[in-house]
């Protein structure tokens, strides 16, 4: 009898010890396919994989009755020029970090500094402060932080060291995580401001100007995973559309300041772009459904020169 509550003690906790890494793996593996939609930042998706795995493996050590501290994501800032995918990583930051338990909800509460300041004294505190409240168990994204420390010193109290106060004020509380963005150079002025700012902001991630190379990655991304709110929903690349030839393609029709003032908001406009281009060169007899919604590689071509074009012309 003893034998046989053992053996099946034994089979119970074997049947645990699978369904439990039956779970840690699917969750992996979709963890990785939420970050594979991040182009670029190696840094920053390694320390999202330390995350994730940390979540899993306490979640272990609870399950095994082992008594832990609560995890918690730290601040960060995120530094780079303009197009370099900072709200977009924010937004699917705040997804992955809730998808693995570390905040309670994936809401990004996205705010500039016209969102937190007043106009009039008294103003800034409570307006800065129902945009913290909205943030709560999600994420705060201060996006363009520079533009609440004023360039130079004035005898007026500036509104906008006073919403960055009130927003390092909840930084320790743990009912929000902040991320402040913004260009690199500018944001030290963010970071000279305030004493607390690095005690508080412990993870500082560089946004690299894109590549050629992960400009084509991106838009091949974003042709795969069209939505029906998409201006290209419904439309395909031609298979001659590869990585490596679009890559090509957009180092050939583009220059290095170009790419640096546009970055990712080079790819929205043309596949817009392209999309008009296919248009243009369809026939009204044509009633081939695959020529229909095709896009050549001869429309982004076409696409890149009309940028280039309305480019000149500023």
């Amino acid at each position: 009898m003893l034998l046989q509550l053992l053996t099946r003690h034994m089979e119970e906790q074997r049947k645990q010890k699978a369904l439990m890494t039956c779970h840690e793996q699917r969750s992996m593996a979709e963890f990785e396919e939420a970050i594979s939609q991040i182009v670029g930042l190696q840094e920053l998706k390694m320390q999202l994989r330390r995350w994730a795995r940390g979540m899993l493996f306490d979640e272990k050590r609870r399950a095994m009755g082992l008594g832990i501290a609560t995890r918690r994501a730290p601040h960060m800032a995120f530094l780079g020029n303009p197009g370099t995918g900072k709200t977009m990583v924010a937004r699917i930051l705040g997804k992955l970090l809730h998808m693995i338990g570390i905040l309670p909800t994936d809401k990004v509460t996205e705010v500039q500094r016209t969102d937190l300041v007043g106009e009039f004294v008294g103003h800034t505190g409570p307006k800065t402060r129902r945009k913290i409240k909205d943030a709560e168990g999600g994420i705060l994204f201060v996006d363009e932080a520079y533009r609440l420390i004023p360039t130079q010193k004035s005898d007026d109290k500036d509104y906008g060291l006073e919403a960055l106060e009130e927003i390092m004020s909840v930084m320790d509380s743990g009912k929000v995580v902040v991320i402040f963005a913004g260009y690199c150079k500018q944001m030290k002025r963010v970071i000279a401001s305030n004493d607390g700012f690095c005690r508080r902001v412990t993870m500082f991630f560089d946004f690299d100007d894109f590549t050629t190379t992960e400009l084509a990655e991106i838009l091949l991304l974003k042709m795969n995973s069209l939505t029906d709110t998409s201006l290209l929903y419904g439309f395909r690349l031609h298979r001659s559309c590869t990585r490596g030839a679009v890559g090509e393609l957009i180092a050939r029709e583009t220059t290095e300041e170009w790419l640096k003032q546009m970055n990712g908001g080079l790819v929205d406009t043309l596949l817009v772009n392209a999309r008009e281009n296919l248009d243009l060169r369809l026939d009204f007899s044509c009633n081939d459904a695959e020529t229909m919604i095709t896009i050549t590689l001869e429309d982004l071509e076409a696409g890149l020169r009309q940028i280039s074009r309305q480019r000149h012309l500023r």
